[in-house]
Protein backbone atom coordinates (compact mmCIF):
# COMPACT_ATOMS: atom_id res chain seq x y z
CA UNK A 1 0.00 0.00 0.00
CA UNK A 2 2.84 2.39 0.88
CA UNK A 3 4.52 1.65 -2.45
CA UNK A 4 1.27 2.33 -4.29
CA UNK A 5 0.72 5.74 -2.71
CA UNK A 6 4.40 6.54 -3.08
CA UNK A 7 4.11 6.42 -6.87
CA UNK A 8 3.75 9.70 -8.75
CA UNK A 9 0.88 8.30 -10.83
CA UNK A 10 -1.11 7.44 -7.71
CA UNK A 11 -0.65 10.91 -6.25
CA UNK A 12 -1.70 12.57 -9.51
CA UNK A 13 -4.73 10.28 -9.74
CA UNK A 14 -5.76 11.23 -6.20
CA UNK A 15 -5.29 14.92 -6.95
CA UNK A 16 -7.37 14.48 -10.10
CA UNK A 17 -10.24 12.82 -8.24
CA UNK A 18 -10.20 15.45 -5.50
CA UNK A 19 -10.17 18.25 -8.08
CA UNK A 20 -13.10 16.68 -9.94
CA UNK A 21 -15.15 16.46 -6.75
CA UNK A 22 -14.36 20.06 -5.76
CA UNK A 23 -14.99 21.49 -9.22
CA UNK A 24 -18.20 19.47 -9.55
CA UNK A 25 -19.42 20.78 -6.21
CA UNK A 26 -18.72 24.37 -7.26
CA UNK A 27 -20.17 23.96 -10.74
CA UNK A 28 -22.47 20.95 -11.29
CA UNK A 29 -22.29 21.56 -15.06
CA UNK A 30 -18.80 20.03 -14.90
CA UNK A 31 -20.30 16.52 -14.75
CA UNK A 32 -22.55 17.14 -17.72
CA UNK A 33 -22.02 14.70 -20.58
CA UNK A 34 -21.27 17.52 -22.99
CA UNK A 35 -18.50 18.88 -20.77
CA UNK A 36 -16.99 15.44 -20.10
CA UNK A 37 -16.91 14.63 -23.83
CA UNK A 38 -15.35 18.03 -24.49
CA UNK A 39 -12.72 17.35 -21.83
CA UNK A 40 -11.82 14.03 -23.41
CA UNK A 41 -11.53 15.68 -26.83
CA UNK A 42 -9.33 18.46 -25.46
CA UNK A 43 -6.85 15.87 -24.17
CA UNK A 44 -6.02 14.51 -27.61
CA UNK A 45 -3.68 17.11 -29.13
CA UNK A 46 -2.00 18.17 -25.88
CA UNK A 47 -1.64 14.51 -24.90
CA UNK A 48 -0.01 13.41 -28.16
CA UNK A 49 2.52 16.25 -27.96
CA UNK A 50 3.14 15.48 -24.29
CA UNK A 51 4.16 11.91 -25.16
CA UNK A 52 7.04 13.25 -27.23
CA UNK A 53 8.06 15.81 -24.63
CA UNK A 54 7.98 13.06 -21.99
CA UNK A 55 10.60 10.98 -23.80
CA UNK A 56 12.85 14.02 -24.21
CA UNK A 57 12.55 14.91 -20.51
CA UNK A 58 13.23 11.34 -19.40
CA UNK A 59 16.49 11.53 -21.39
CA UNK A 60 17.44 14.65 -19.43
CA UNK A 61 16.67 17.08 -22.26
CA UNK A 62 14.02 19.68 -22.93
CA UNK A 63 12.10 20.62 -26.08
CA UNK A 64 10.20 23.88 -26.59
CA UNK A 65 10.27 23.77 -30.40
CA UNK A 66 7.47 21.24 -30.91
CA UNK A 67 4.63 23.82 -31.23
CA UNK A 68 6.45 25.46 -34.14
CA UNK A 69 7.12 22.07 -35.73
CA UNK A 70 3.46 21.14 -35.33
CA UNK A 71 2.13 24.26 -36.99
CA UNK A 72 4.70 24.11 -39.80
CA UNK A 73 3.93 20.46 -40.59
CA UNK A 74 0.19 21.16 -40.44
CA UNK A 75 0.22 24.25 -42.63
CA UNK A 76 2.74 23.03 -45.23
CA UNK A 77 0.94 19.69 -45.60
CA UNK A 78 -2.41 21.40 -46.12
CA UNK A 79 -0.93 23.87 -48.62
CA UNK A 80 0.50 20.95 -50.57
CA UNK A 81 -2.81 19.08 -50.43
CA UNK A 82 -4.64 22.09 -51.82
CA UNK A 83 -2.04 22.84 -54.51
CA UNK A 84 -1.96 19.24 -55.74
CA UNK A 85 -5.65 18.49 -55.08
CA UNK A 86 -4.40 15.66 -52.89
CA UNK A 87 -7.24 13.72 -51.33
CA UNK A 88 -6.45 11.16 -48.68
CA UNK A 89 -5.73 10.57 -45.03
CA UNK A 90 -2.75 8.26 -44.57
CA UNK A 91 -0.47 10.10 -47.00
CA UNK A 92 -0.95 13.58 -45.50
CA UNK A 93 -0.51 12.31 -41.93
CA UNK A 94 2.62 10.41 -42.96
CA UNK A 95 3.98 13.57 -44.61
CA UNK A 96 3.22 15.78 -41.59
CA UNK A 97 4.85 13.24 -39.27
CA UNK A 98 7.89 13.02 -41.58
CA UNK A 99 8.26 16.81 -41.55
CA UNK A 100 8.12 16.83 -37.77
CA UNK A 101 10.62 13.98 -37.66
CA UNK A 102 13.03 15.88 -39.89
CA UNK A 103 12.79 18.97 -37.69
CA UNK A 104 13.33 16.83 -34.60
CA UNK A 105 16.43 15.21 -36.08
CA UNK A 106 17.90 18.67 -36.63
CA UNK A 107 17.47 19.27 -32.90
CA UNK A 108 19.14 15.94 -32.18
CA UNK A 109 22.06 16.74 -34.48
CA UNK A 110 22.73 20.02 -32.72
CA UNK A 111 22.28 18.61 -29.22
CA UNK A 112 24.39 15.49 -29.73
CA UNK A 113 26.77 16.52 -32.50
CA UNK A 114 27.66 20.00 -31.26
CA UNK A 115 26.97 19.33 -27.56
CA UNK A 116 24.67 22.35 -27.43
CA UNK A 117 22.25 23.05 -24.57
CA UNK A 118 18.83 21.54 -25.49
CA UNK A 119 16.85 24.56 -24.29
CA UNK A 120 18.89 26.95 -26.46
CA UNK A 121 18.75 24.61 -29.45
CA UNK A 122 15.01 24.12 -29.34
CA UNK A 123 14.33 27.81 -28.67
CA UNK A 124 16.36 28.61 -31.77
CA UNK A 125 14.94 25.98 -34.09
CA UNK A 126 11.40 26.73 -32.97
CA UNK A 127 11.82 30.45 -33.67
CA UNK A 128 13.52 29.72 -36.99
CA UNK A 129 10.82 27.35 -38.23
CA UNK A 130 7.91 29.53 -37.16
CA UNK A 131 9.54 32.67 -38.54
CA UNK A 132 10.30 31.02 -41.87
CA UNK A 133 6.75 29.70 -42.10
CA UNK A 134 5.20 33.12 -41.52
CA UNK A 135 7.75 34.99 -43.63
CA UNK A 136 8.04 32.70 -46.64
CA UNK A 137 4.78 30.77 -46.84
CA UNK A 138 2.25 33.28 -45.55
CA UNK A 139 -0.06 34.08 -42.71
CA UNK A 140 -3.48 33.46 -44.24
CA UNK A 141 -5.76 30.92 -42.57
CA UNK A 142 -7.17 27.89 -44.33
CA UNK A 143 -10.80 27.81 -43.27
CA UNK A 144 -13.46 25.15 -43.55
CA UNK A 145 -14.39 26.19 -47.10
CA UNK A 146 -10.94 25.19 -48.32
CA UNK A 147 -10.13 22.31 -45.99
CA UNK A 148 -9.88 18.93 -47.76
CA UNK A 149 -13.20 17.10 -47.22
CA UNK A 150 -11.44 13.87 -46.30
CA UNK A 151 -9.65 15.52 -43.39
CA UNK A 152 -12.85 17.13 -42.14
CA UNK A 153 -14.67 13.80 -42.28
CA UNK A 154 -11.82 12.05 -40.48
CA UNK A 155 -11.46 14.64 -37.73
CA UNK A 156 -15.21 14.74 -37.06
CA UNK A 157 -15.59 10.96 -36.62
CA UNK A 158 -17.29 9.97 -33.35
CA UNK A 159 -17.33 6.80 -31.29
CA UNK A 160 -20.96 7.37 -30.40
CA UNK A 161 -23.39 10.25 -29.96
CA UNK A 162 -26.43 11.08 -27.85
CA UNK A 163 -28.85 13.96 -27.56
CA UNK A 164 -29.40 15.88 -24.36
CA UNK A 165 -32.71 17.03 -22.90
CA UNK A 166 -32.81 20.00 -25.25
CA UNK A 167 -32.16 17.80 -28.28
CA UNK A 168 -28.60 19.04 -28.81
CA UNK A 169 -26.11 16.61 -30.37
CA UNK A 170 -23.36 15.37 -28.03
CA UNK A 171 -20.64 13.16 -29.50
CA UNK A 172 -17.47 11.51 -28.21
CA UNK A 173 -14.59 12.10 -30.64
CA UNK A 174 -13.04 8.98 -32.14
CA UNK A 175 -9.67 10.76 -32.11
CA UNK A 176 -9.37 9.62 -28.49
CA UNK A 177 -8.61 6.15 -29.81
CA UNK A 178 -5.64 7.49 -31.76
CA UNK A 179 -4.32 9.18 -28.63
CA UNK A 180 -4.72 6.01 -26.57
CA UNK A 181 -3.05 3.90 -29.27
CA UNK A 182 -0.04 6.22 -29.48
CA UNK A 183 0.19 6.33 -25.68
CA UNK A 184 0.18 2.53 -25.52
CA UNK A 185 2.89 2.35 -28.17
CA UNK A 186 5.17 4.85 -26.42
CA UNK A 187 4.54 3.07 -23.09
CA UNK A 188 5.61 -0.24 -24.61
CA UNK A 189 8.73 1.23 -26.19
CA UNK A 190 9.83 2.94 -22.97
CA UNK A 191 9.01 0.03 -20.69
CA UNK A 192 9.61 -3.08 -22.75
CA UNK A 193 12.49 -2.38 -25.14
CA UNK A 194 16.24 -1.97 -24.79
CA UNK A 195 15.97 1.45 -26.40
CA UNK A 196 13.44 2.54 -23.78
CA UNK A 197 15.66 1.37 -20.95
CA UNK A 198 18.49 3.26 -22.58
CA UNK A 199 16.46 6.49 -22.53
CA UNK A 200 15.95 6.13 -18.75
CA UNK A 201 19.58 5.19 -18.16
CA UNK A 202 20.86 8.09 -20.27
CA UNK A 203 18.68 10.56 -18.41
CA UNK A 204 19.67 9.21 -15.00
CA UNK A 205 23.45 9.03 -15.56
CA UNK A 206 24.98 9.51 -19.00
CA UNK A 207 28.38 8.16 -18.10
CA UNK A 208 26.89 5.05 -16.51
CA UNK A 209 24.70 4.56 -19.60
CA UNK A 210 27.77 4.78 -21.83
CA UNK A 211 29.62 2.20 -19.73
CA UNK A 212 26.63 -0.12 -19.95
CA UNK A 213 26.90 0.02 -23.72
CA UNK A 214 23.90 2.16 -24.62
CA UNK A 215 24.29 4.07 -27.88
CA UNK A 216 23.95 7.69 -26.79
CA UNK A 217 23.61 9.01 -30.34
CA UNK A 218 20.76 6.62 -31.04
CA UNK A 219 18.97 7.65 -27.84
CA UNK A 220 19.22 11.40 -28.53
CA UNK A 221 18.06 11.01 -32.13
CA UNK A 222 15.20 8.78 -31.02
CA UNK A 223 13.78 11.12 -28.37
CA UNK A 224 14.00 14.33 -30.40
CA UNK A 225 12.88 12.59 -33.58
CA UNK A 226 9.88 11.09 -31.81
CA UNK A 227 8.94 14.45 -30.28
CA UNK A 228 9.07 16.06 -33.71
CA UNK A 229 7.11 13.30 -35.44
CA UNK A 230 4.37 13.32 -32.82
CA UNK A 231 4.18 17.12 -33.03
CA UNK A 232 3.78 16.99 -36.82
CA UNK A 233 1.10 14.33 -36.54
CA UNK A 234 -0.73 16.24 -33.80
CA UNK A 235 -0.60 19.45 -35.83
CA UNK A 236 -2.46 17.99 -38.79
CA UNK A 237 -4.85 16.13 -36.48
CA UNK A 238 -5.63 19.44 -34.78
CA UNK A 239 -6.54 21.04 -38.12
CA UNK A 240 -8.77 18.11 -39.03
CA UNK A 241 -10.59 18.33 -35.70
CA UNK A 242 -11.27 22.09 -35.75
CA UNK A 243 -11.62 22.42 -39.58
CA UNK A 244 -9.18 25.31 -39.64
CA UNK A 245 -5.45 25.80 -40.19
CA UNK A 246 -3.93 28.94 -38.70
CA UNK A 247 -0.15 29.39 -39.08
CA UNK A 248 -0.16 31.29 -35.79
CA UNK A 249 -1.60 28.35 -33.82
CA UNK A 250 0.05 26.74 -30.79
CA UNK A 251 1.82 29.88 -29.56
CA UNK A 252 2.59 29.34 -25.88
CA UNK A 253 1.45 25.71 -25.92
CA UNK A 254 4.88 24.53 -24.78
CA UNK A 255 4.15 25.79 -21.27
CA UNK A 256 0.94 23.77 -21.01
CA UNK A 257 2.51 20.58 -22.34
CA UNK A 258 5.63 20.78 -20.19
CA UNK A 259 3.44 21.58 -17.17
CA UNK A 260 1.35 18.48 -17.84
CA UNK A 261 4.42 16.25 -18.18
CA UNK A 262 6.00 17.58 -14.97
CA UNK A 263 2.66 17.38 -13.21
CA UNK A 264 2.52 13.72 -14.24
CA UNK A 265 5.70 12.97 -12.30
CA UNK A 266 8.47 13.38 -14.88
CA UNK A 267 11.71 14.81 -13.54
CA UNK A 268 13.22 17.87 -15.21
CA UNK A 269 16.60 16.35 -14.37
CA UNK A 270 15.91 13.20 -16.39
CA UNK A 271 15.64 9.51 -15.61
CA UNK A 272 12.02 9.53 -14.37
CA UNK A 273 8.59 9.75 -15.91
CA UNK A 274 5.86 7.51 -17.28
CA UNK A 275 3.15 7.51 -19.91
CA UNK A 276 0.29 6.86 -17.43
CA UNK A 277 1.52 9.70 -15.24
CA UNK A 278 1.76 12.04 -18.21
CA UNK A 279 -1.75 11.16 -19.36
CA UNK A 280 -3.08 11.90 -15.88
CA UNK A 281 -1.13 15.16 -15.82
CA UNK A 282 -2.58 16.16 -19.19
CA UNK A 283 -6.11 15.38 -18.04
CA UNK A 284 -5.65 17.31 -14.79
CA UNK A 285 -4.24 20.37 -16.55
CA UNK A 286 -6.91 20.35 -19.26
CA UNK A 287 -9.59 19.90 -16.62
CA UNK A 288 -8.32 22.86 -14.60
CA UNK A 289 -8.19 25.07 -17.70
CA UNK A 290 -11.67 23.96 -18.72
CA UNK A 291 -13.04 24.64 -15.24
CA UNK A 292 -11.53 28.13 -15.17
CA UNK A 293 -13.37 28.84 -18.42
CA UNK A 294 -16.64 27.52 -16.96
CA UNK A 295 -16.12 29.85 -14.00
CA UNK A 296 -15.50 32.77 -16.38
CA UNK A 297 -11.95 33.36 -15.15
CA UNK A 298 -10.07 35.71 -17.56
CA UNK A 299 -7.44 34.15 -19.83
CA UNK A 300 -4.65 36.12 -18.19
CA UNK A 301 -5.40 34.51 -14.84
CA UNK A 302 -5.57 31.09 -16.46
CA UNK A 303 -1.93 31.55 -17.50
CA UNK A 304 -1.08 32.48 -13.92
CA UNK A 305 -2.59 29.19 -12.76
CA UNK A 306 -0.61 27.19 -15.32
CA UNK A 307 2.58 28.97 -14.30
CA UNK A 308 1.95 28.16 -10.65
CA UNK A 309 1.35 24.51 -11.57
CA UNK A 310 4.73 24.38 -13.32
CA UNK A 311 6.51 25.86 -10.31
CA UNK A 312 4.77 23.68 -7.72
CA UNK A 313 5.10 20.47 -9.76
CA UNK A 314 8.77 21.14 -10.49
CA UNK A 315 9.47 21.85 -6.83
CA UNK A 316 7.68 18.64 -5.84
CA UNK A 317 9.63 16.48 -8.29
CA UNK A 318 12.89 18.13 -7.25
CA UNK A 319 12.11 17.43 -3.58
CA UNK A 320 11.18 13.84 -4.45
CA UNK A 321 14.41 13.28 -6.38
CA UNK A 322 16.54 14.68 -3.54
CA UNK A 323 14.81 12.40 -1.02
CA UNK A 324 15.37 9.38 -3.22
CA UNK A 325 19.02 10.32 -3.70
CA UNK A 326 19.51 10.70 0.04
CA UNK A 327 17.72 7.42 0.67
CA UNK A 328 19.95 5.65 -1.78
CA UNK A 329 23.12 7.25 -0.40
Amino acid sequence: MKALFGRSESLVAIALLVAMVVIGAINPAFFGLSNLFSLARSNVIVGIMALGVLTVMISGGIDVSFPAFAVAAMYLTLRLMLAADWQGILGPFALASAMGLAFGLVNASLVHGLRMIPLIVTLGTGALVRGALLGLVGTSQINIDHMPPGLIHFGSAELFAVRDASGAHIGLSAMILIYLALAALVHLVLGKTLLGRGVYAYGDDREAARRLGFDQRRIVFFVYGLAGALAGFAGLLHASMIWLANPRDFVGLELDVIAAVVLGGASIFGGRGSVPGTMLGVFLLVMISNSLILMHIPTTWQRVVVGLIVIVATAATSFRDRRRAQGGA
